[in-house]
């Protein structure tokens, strides 16, 4: 045993430290792996952090009683819950807003369950920590597979979109015939000659797209079909 006044560093904090560190390693190897912006380091930190104020809360405020105060033994969960405050500012810290996208809300989790697990290994709940690290990093991997595989496919709508082509005049009635084969649903198509450009025709066309992406898929689309010089793209908001 090691002493640091009068709190004993015994065994059972050790294996606590150590194995908060290895859990959190756990976790943040996975955010790491997918190149979120809390990653290993930022995980094992908040495991340890939480490892080591827990133990903390537990066995060293306790023992600030005197016999003049016999009662004065503190709340052990005091400094615990601060814990979920501090992680708070820290998970709010990689959540970024761009437009109307949001992201790091799952890393942001994330840390809060690495700062629940911490707090496990503080309260010598060894196999209730390493079961939650199991399921967390089961949840991360698996649920991630599933909502790209299956449910992101099926909730993706279809879009309204809009492409306006130039071709020469002797290409236009071969472009037609192919858009009218490439695209399933056609809302809209026509063709006229092009003003204040001799020799050319333009193609107008009004259709829908099924893809997270709708102009890139339009746009592939459309290059697979020969002799179009002019490509104007865009969504249709209704």
């Amino acid at each position: 045993m090691e002493y640091m006044g009068h709190l004993v560093i015994d065994t059972n904090m050790l294996i606590a430290i150590v194995l908060s560190i290895v859990l959190g390693f756990a976790l943040g190897l996975e955010r790491e792996i997918t190149n979120k912006f809390a990653g290993l380091r930022t995980h094992m930190l908040v495991c340890i952090g939480s490892c080591v104020f827990t133990l903390l809360s537990i066995y060293a405020f306790p023992l600030a009683a005197t016999a003049d105060n016999p009662a004065g033994f503190g709340d052990p969960a005091r400094i615990a819950a601060q814990i979920l405050t501090g992680i708070g500012f820290i998970g709010g810290g990689t959540v970024l807003r761009q437009g109307a996208t949001v992201s790091g809300l799952t890393t942001a989790a994330t840390l809060w369950v690495a700062a629940a697990i911490g707090m496990c290994c503080g309260c010598e709940f060894y196999t209730l920590a390493v079961l939650v690290t199991i399921l967390t990093v089961t949840v991360l991997v698996l649920i991630r597979i599933f909502e790209k595989e299956i449910i992101r496919k099926d909730l993706i709508l279809k879009k309204q979109m809009k492409a306006i082509i130039l071709c020469n005049n002797d290409d236009i009635h071969e472009i037609y015939a192919q858009l009218n084969q490439k695209f399933e649903t056609i809302h809209e198509i026509s063709k006229k000659k092009a003003q204040n450009i001799e020799n050319f025709s333009k193609i107008t066309i009004r259709t829908e797209i099924k893809a997270s992406s709708p102009i890139n898929q339009m746009t592939q689309i459309l290059n697979e079909i020969p002799n179009i010089d002019i490509i104007a793209i865009q969504e249709i908001y209704e």
